[in-house]
């Protein structure tokens, strides 16, 4: 039992069988008290769709399935938020609010697959956080069930200065802490109109310079995607050098506005039209878990995603140095998003195929490995939205620093039993990787 890992696929294509493993679905709450009582580790799960092996049920270890807590608890219209539990699929959470014209505004492409819990315990973000931000500025409070049983309620209030907000150190600590029951977050109304075009830009160090103006300006885009010049091919875009999708969201007089603002500080960009924009939108979801499966079938192939973040100003550097490693293992694409004031995301793909499993997995490791140590020398984190998992792990105390020193104490006085995901954040098992 498990997520979907590309290293851990690959090694399910070259397993005899599944090893057998008990996975308990609880439908009540007590039930997951009983199992934390009982001292077993536990690796708590959603909709298994992460990406990185935070989600891998070993022998002697419980999968808790919380897939069956999956009610949507609370839609305060006047306030504008919603409590729901842990185990809800976020589409469908993400379709309810928009039937009484609602939106999380969070939309990330495992969206079909993922939980809400999933979502949280990842660090999520979506396509659409340069407008809406990721799930921790979504997120006012959780229900958190701490291993010894403890229930810890939903704080009041759209903030409180009444000492730290404790519930965000759940927020990416994929189940190291503890087991996610239930979260508030902000929601917003469905904005009344959007409209979105595409930009044929000369270079990656020019779409870039475009998508730095345009945050810094003030304007906070739907949507700011910009592909390098391999993976704008690979998009089927009519746009010759450099693809970059920009849509925008809101009342139709300040759409209207931020469109002729966008068009002005776009350069020397080449307005394809509206087409791109909804190209993109109608494939927001194409990167779908079984299309996964379906490239990692085939005996020695490998593929996976690397998302890193770094400034402006570090970010071409860091682009042409992980492209050189990874294609030097196969083809290499990047994109960039999730656009900040101070820098934005490097969303990297890579694949290829080798004689056979073993000599795929070891390219799958040069690419990752040459990858992170390329981001940690060019001053850039290692993950940006996907988790940590096992696959991050032989590099998260580099990047934590002394930082890793308190987190580390954090989960010894929370876990002394060790009885939460060994997966989680750098691992508790040195092997595992």
């Amino acid at each position: 039992m498990r997520d979907l890992w590309p290293l851990g696929l690959i090694r399910r294509r070259a397993a005899s069988a599944e090893p057998d493993v008990e996975v308990l679905r609880p439908a009540a709450y007590e039930e997951i008290a009983t199992l934390l009582g009982s001292g077993r580790r536990v690796v708590p799960m959603g909709g298994r769709s992460g990406v990185c092996g935070a989600v891998e049920v070993r022998s002697g270890e419980v999968g808790l399935d919380l897939t069956s807590l999956d009610r949507i608890l609370e839609v305060d219209e006047t306030n504008l938020t919603v409590r729901v539990q842990a185990g809800a699929n976020g589409l469908k959470l993400e379709e309810e609010l928009n039937r009484r014209g609602l939106t999380l505004g969070h939309y990330p492409s495992s969206l079909p697959d993922a939980t809400v819990g999933g979502l949280v315990s990842t660090r999520s973000s979506g396509q659409q956080s340069t407008l809406y931000g990721n799930v921790e500025d979504m997120l006012l409070a959780l229900k958190v069930m701490l291993p010894d049983g403890t229930l810890a309620e939903p704080r009041l209030g759209p903030r409180s200065a009444v000492g730290p907000a404790l519930h965000q150190l759940f927020v990416g600590a994929e189940g190291a802490l503890g087991i996610l029951l239930e979260a508030v977050f902000r929601v917003h109304r469905l904005p009344a109109s959007s409209l979105g075009h595409g930009y044929d830009v000369a270079s990656v160090e020019a779409g870039l310079e475009a998508m730095r103006t345009i945050v810094q300006t003030g304007l906070r885009p739907l949507v700011m995607r910009l592909y390098d010049r391999e993976d704008t091919a690979f998009q089927a875009s009519t746009a010759e050098s450099c693809l970059l999708v920009i849509g925008l969201a809101g009342e139709p007089e300040v759409t209207a506005a931020e469109e002729a603002v966008v068009e002005r500080l776009i350069g020397a960009g080449r307005d394809l039209g509206p087409g791109e924009f909804e190209s993109w939108r109608e494939g927001r979801f194409k990167l779908s878990a079984d299309r996964l499966r379906q490239s990692l079938e085939p005996p020695g192939s490998f593929v996976d995603t690397i998302e890193l973040a770094a400034g402006w100003d570090r970010l071409p550097a860091l682009h042409s140095e992980v492209k050189e490693i990874l294609s030097g293992e196969g083809i290499a694409l990047c994109h960039f998003s999730h656009a900040y004031l101070s820098g934005c995301c490097a969303y990297f793909t890579f694949a290829g195929s080798a004689p056979d499993d073993a000599a795929a997995e070891a390219a799958y490791r040069r690419c990752w490995e040459g990858a992170m140590a390329a981001a940690l020398r060019q001053g850039a984190t290692i993950g940006h939205h996907h988790g940590t998992g096992q696959v991050r792990a032989p590099w998260v105390r580099q990047e934590m620093g002394e930082w890793w020193t308190l987190w580390e104490k954090l989960r010894a006085a929370v876990d002394p039993g060790g009885i939460m995901n060994p997966n989680a954040l750098g691992g508790r098992d040195k092997t595992r990787w």
